[in-house]
């Protein structure tokens, strides 16, 4: 890949614009894979959070699609996808957020609930795995934020239906977006914090193992509404 290093601020939008450069010009192919994060921060030299920044920001643009411990690869966009919003075009501020927040709120809860009836045994297995990396991890702001994604996403797949998986996909990655902005935040940088999160997803697991759906809808409820009161009171501070 042909990059340019960058020294201006935001400098995940400088190196999401230059990877999309790349795959709408065509140097970059569907199906393609990515350079990995770390060859990717040498490439553009800058750290590996940032990279994560950029692939988030072109994953919720829907043009790169992230594949859990194998990488990124370039999606190939058939005509009758539906097509969401250019999340970065949007302008990150306290409206925005908010009409975000109230989006996932009506998916994920739902989603919940959903899951909850539609749970296999081998869904389970996945949640558990999950909390219980997120739990030896508490305070771990990478590993944190990775497992809350990863969480989410779980449960979107356990609702077996494709999309709601696609939808949750592009809505959560635009939420870590979002987080991210906001610097002054340390969602999972805090223990305490992030010892919220996982009780929080810990009610969520055990009300969709009971298959109690409208447990599973105001477990879920009450997570967002905890990630709502520590992220709004930082927008346009």
């Amino acid at each position: 890949m042909d990059v340019q290093k960058i020294s201006t601020r935001k400098i995940y939008e400088v190196i999401a614009d230059q990877i999309k450069a790349q795959i709408t010009g065509g140097q970059l192919k569907p199906g393609e894979k990515l350079p990995s994060t770390k060859e990717l921060s040498e490439l553009f030299q800058v750290g590996r959070s940032t990279v994560r920044e950029a692939l988030s920001a072109l994953k919720a643009m829907g043009l790169v699609e992230v594949h859990q411990g194998e990488g990124s690869y370039v999606r190939s966009i058939a005509s009758e996808d539906v097509g969401l919003p250019e999340w970065n075009a949007l302008l990150m501020n306290r409206e925005t957020v908010l009409d975000l927040i109230e989006a996932r709120k009506a998916l994920e809860t739902s989603n919940a609930a959903l899951a909850a009836e539609k749970r296999t045994e081998d869904d389970l297995r996945r949640f558990e795995s999950i909390l219980q990396r997120m739990e030896r991890h508490l305070g771990d702001e990478e590993e944190g934020e990775r497992s809350d994604i990863e969480f989410h996403l779980a449960l979107a797949e356990a609702t077996h239906n494709a999309i709601l998986v696609r939808m949750i996909d592009s809505i959560s990655s635009q939420m870590q977006l979002a987080i991210r902005e906001t610097r002054r935040l340390q969602m999972y940088g805090s223990r305490a914090v992030s010892e919220q999160l996982w009780r929080d997803h810990q009610a969520v697991y055990e009300a969709v193992k009971r298959q109690d759906a409208e447990e599973a809808r105001e477990a879920m409820r009450r997570h967002l509404f905890h990630v709502e009161r520590g992220l709004v009171p930082y927008l346009n501070k």
